[in-house]
């Protein structure tokens, strides 16, 4: 009994820090994230007349190799254009120790993408996300990029106050 009381106030305790959260998706991933593997999300039809702050998370484990994360984002819009990012995110500070918040060896990172976007053409936007990670040195990328246990969006409401 005393488990379920637990674990149900950890729960109200997430989803209320992050009852600002409009709409997001989170995918699995096996532990690596390969470098082909660009991954798409759908984002539902939101209201064209707010602005809105676009993130992504990412959750490592102690096996991510990196002080840093380097990414491919998109955001295609409903009619066909697109805009396209390159990415970097710090994962670690000087001494190691990992930026991200989470209990135990698996740490999210919540990454700022988009600032003040509005979603104004009617129909669904899609936002693609795939990593960029290279050694010192060497021109191709990370094929396997260990220690990625999932990655995902949030798109917030903007706050803006006077």
């Amino acid at each position: 009994m005393h488990k379920l009381a637990g674990i149900l106030f950890l729960t109200l305790l997430f989803v209320s820090c992050d009852s600002k959260i409009v709409v997001g998706e989170m995918r699995d991933l096996p532990g690596t994230w390969h470098k082909d593997d660009a991954l798409e999300f759908q984002v539902p039809v939101l209201d064209s007349l707010k602005k809105y702050n676009v993130f992504f998370h990412i959750r490592n484990t102690n096996d991510y190799p990196f002080n840093n994360l380097f990414l491919i984002a998109s955001m295609e819009f409903p009619h066909g254009k697109t805009i396209t990012d390159t990415l970097e995110y710090r994962m670690a500070a000087a001494d190691g120790t990992w930026l991200g918040t989470g209990i135990g060896s698996v740490k999210e990172n919540k990454l700022w993408y988009k600032e003040d976007v509005s979603f104004f053409e009617d129909g669904n936007y899609k936002l693609t996300l795939s990593h960029a990670v290279r050694n010192n040195g060497e021109v191709h990328g990370v094929t396997q990029l260990e220690g990625i246990t999932e990655v995902g969006y949030s798109i917030e409401e903007a706050n803006h106050q006077p």
